[in-house]
């Protein structure tokens, strides 16, 4: 443990015992070994918590929508997790567990496969799904990184779709889509789990996904008019599921032109 009158990291004096942070650069003072005690206070700290950390944020985000999106936007984010933080860790919890439990990845591609096997299938349409499969197996591969690619352009829409409605600007809309997004994982994992009981989880995830995502912001704009909050809500949510569906299909050809 460093012990020393100074900060380890700027070397700015230390106030006394009672300082836990250095005030110029925010490093913990003292430092600790790190060891089976630090890792484990780490865990609970970061993890485990009931009042900051992963856990709570996610149950925030569940339970009270509309709450911590006020306090995100409005600056009370201390005990919050950074949203880029969340939206990579649930969007690896997606793609673990569609492996695990349901032996697929989370891109449908039973219909194109099926199009494009068999004998008698015409060149272009084996050439088609072949695309199509090189498409997902780069979406599979890269998962977070596509959900984040896909990011700016929703919170694009939401933020030209609300743009007299809440005066927000274009990186509040940022964070508020990427919490909107780890909703719909969240809500994604807990199906993946029953899905012997309930088959084509991508597609619920993405009804009940949008369907949270609608109460959150009528619970957000608490105060305004419900039905405007609502079908402004619906129309940015149709209107990017139909634009990044087509950002997906340029891809494939895109990919069928290379080859």
């Amino acid at each position: 443990m460093h012990v020393d009158a100074s900060c380890i990291n700027c070397g700015r004096a230390v106030g006394g015992a009672d300082q836990k942070f250095c005030p110029g650069c925010g490093q913990p003072t003292p430092v600790h070994r790190i060891d089976w005690h630090f890792l484990g206070h780490e865990l609970e700290h970061s993890v485990l918590h009931m009042d900051r950390g992963i856990l709570y944020s996610l149950k925030q985000l569940m339970l009270q929508p509309g709450k911590l999106l006020r306090d995100y936007i409005e600056g009370r984010r201390g005990n919050q997790v950074k949203p880029v933080l969340l939206i990579t860790m649930t969007a690896a919890a997606v793609l673990l567990l569609n492996r695990l439990i349901t032996g697929a990845g989370v891109m449908d591609s039973a219909a194109m496969d099926a199009l494009g096997a068999g004998p008698g299938v015409p060149p272009e349409l084996a050439k088609l799904a072949a695309s199509f499969r090189s498409v997902n197996a780069w979406i599979e591969s890269h998962f977070a990184v596509f959900t984040l690619m896909l990011l700016p352009l929703e919170a694009l829409i939401f933020r030209v779709v609300f743009s007299r409605f809440g005066k927000l600007n274009y990186p509040e809309w940022l964070v508020i889509t990427t919490l909107l997004t780890v909703q719909v994982f969240v809500v994604w994992s807990l199906l993946v789990l029953v899905h012997r009981w309930l088959p084509q989880t991508q597609v619920l995830a993405a009804l009940l996904g949008s369907a949270y995502s609608v109460v959150s912001l009528v619970q957000f704009f608490e105060g305004r008019p419900i039905w405007s909050t609502l079908w402004r809500a619906l129309l940015a949510l149709g209107t990017f599921s139909v634009l990044s569906t087509m950002a997906t299909v340029v891809a494939v050809i895109v990919v069928l032109l290379i080859h």
